[in-house]
């Protein structure tokens, strides 16, 4: 072979060799990226050429899936009253892919994931048409009824936790939607869709998880926590140091309390059950930011919590002297999510204990065997087991003979703190109303829940965490208990 042929066939087979090796790098190397990718329509083709699996409350499928018409996706998703449970499970639209448990677990749901696999290959076999497997929830079903029908056409949430293993019992989060109505792909859906963007209310925000507020006086049982473990006080009922008036540092502003109240120099049970801001916000000073920000780390703060479904993190800023003791009674740029608020609430009711919040109890294959199932996992103990027993006599003073009275519950030992928190520009919006709480029975704690009420249509002085969060607290509390019996 004379020279220019041996170069031109050198030169073929470089190129058959670059041509095998992007061909294969295309295949395996990138194949899980193509596969991913929204332009690739026949994976979402495929995603819906069977039935999903379904999400499953109390045993039975709060989901479920239609046959569609003039489509190249044959199935869409529906639900068993969309808006009780879309906080919990997200949508799934042929056109607008999925959010939240329906994201998250996807390759279950959809019959694809890895812990699937024995029975996709079982099912070749046998001629078994491919089935979505099924995501078992922790949720009580009584209990998000009963805090969706609290919440009624009030913008709020509710979160309800079982403090001694972090399930979630109930997330409700209002004014919610309806996933059904977007399910496909038509104009219809996109129109449905659109509207629900457009809503002022935010009907598609999980208030529960993804919206922060300032959390009100409800925040003073973490400051009454940190006083404990700090060792400011350790008497419960002892006066505390804590003149009134008392002037904000650095400041020439006394710091209100909410009407003509005994905070001077009050214990810790007392300015908790008539809830002092003079007491707490002389002990978030007296205790210094950094300790402050310590004890709400412990509780979960500055964080995101996944359950598995991300929620924002909350917030107990650095910040100066005035605004820290502001932020100890729940004020200035303190911000926290229900989620945390009931976090906060668990830990205490379980002894000191917290425990990571979830809401997948199950994977399980078309044939109900179960895959996966979780276990409880603690994720660090937020303040002394004495302390906590402490804090929990304190709050049960509030509910049996202080603020939180509505919440009570007959022959049920339950704590709890009300929370009216400020909002907008030297006050000027409606307050949000608060409440956090626990049930205690013989058998230990099985819920705490915590509850916030954006009522814009109630008059400025009707609102209040005793008034409008705390029965709503407490019907939920009762739903647990009694479907435990």
């Amino acid at each position: 072979m004379n020279k220019p042929l041996r170069r031109v066939a050198i030169f073929c087979g470089i190129l058959m060799l670059s041509l095998l090796l992007r061909d294969n790098w295309i295949q395996y190397a990138r194949a899980d990226e193509l596969t991913n990718r929204s332009e690739n329509r026949r994976i979402r083709i495929e995603r819906y050429a069977h039935e999903r699996g379904n999400i499953i409350v109390d045993g039975k499928a709060v989901t479920g899936s239609v046959e569609t018409n003039g489509s190249d996706f044959r199935y869409k998703r529906v639900w068993k009253d969309g808006p009780l449970w879309a906080p919990v499970t997200g949508y799934s639209s042929q056109a607008f892919d999925s959010s939240q448990l329906e994201n998250i677990e996807d390759g279950i749901l959809t019959g694809n994931d890895d812990q699937l696999f024995f029975n996709r290959t079982l099912s070749m076999f046998t001629g078994q048409k491919k089935q979505g497997g099924n995501i078992v929830t922790t949720l009580n079903g009584a209990a998000q009824k009963a805090a969706f029908k609290g919440l009624g056409q009030k913008k709020g949430a509710v979160v309800a936790l079982d403090p001694q293993t972090g399930a979630i019992l109930a997330l409700a989060s209002t004014p919610s939607y309806d996933p059904s109505v977007f399910a496909g792909n038509s104009t219809k859906d996109s129109e449905a869709r659109q509207k629900l963007l457009d809503d002022k209310d935010k009907p598609m925000l999980n208030r529960a998880l993804r919206e922060t507020y300032p959390p009100g006086s409800t925040f003073k049982v973490v400051t009454a926590a940190a006083a404990l473990e700090n060792g400011l006080y350790d008497d419960i009922d002892a006066k505390t140091e804590s003149p009134l008036p008392w002037t904000l540092p650095q400041t020439k502003v006394a710091l209100q309390n909410q009407g003509n109240l005994p905070c001077e120099d009050a214990s810790l049970r007392e300015a908790l059950r008539v809830s002092c801001n003079t007491v707490f916000g002389k002990v978030s000073d007296d205790l210094g930011n950094k300790k402050m920000i310590e004890q709400t780390d412990k509780f979960g703060f500055n964080k995101e919590v996944f359950t598995p479904v991300r929620a924002d993190a909350s917030i107990y800023p650095e910040d100066n002297r005035p605004q820290n003791a502001m932020a100890g009674i729940g004020q200035a740029s303190n911000r926290t999510t229900p989620l945390q608020m009931a976090m906060v609430t668990a830990a205490i009711a379980n002894d000191g204990k917290l425990m990571k919040p979830y809401m997948v109890a199950k994977r399980q294959t078309p044939d109900l065997d179960d895959v996966y199932t979780h276990q409880p996992e603690e994720l660090g103990r937020s303040l002394s087991g004495e302390n906590a027993q402490k804090l929990q006599q304190m709050m049960e003073t509030v509910v049996n003979d202080g603020t939180g009275t509505r919440a009570q519950l007959p022959g049920v030992t339950v704590g709890g703190k009300t929370g009216t928190a400020q909002h907008g520009l030297n006050n000027s919006e409606k307050p949000y109303a608060w409440f956090i709480s626990y049930a205690k029975t013989d058998n230990g704690s099985p819920v705490a829940v915590a509850v916030v009420v954006e009522d814009g249509n109630a008059n400025r002085g009707d609102i209040s965490g005793g008034g409008l969060a705390a029965p709503i607290a407490r019907d939920v509390m009762k739903a647990v208990i009694d479907s435990k019996q």
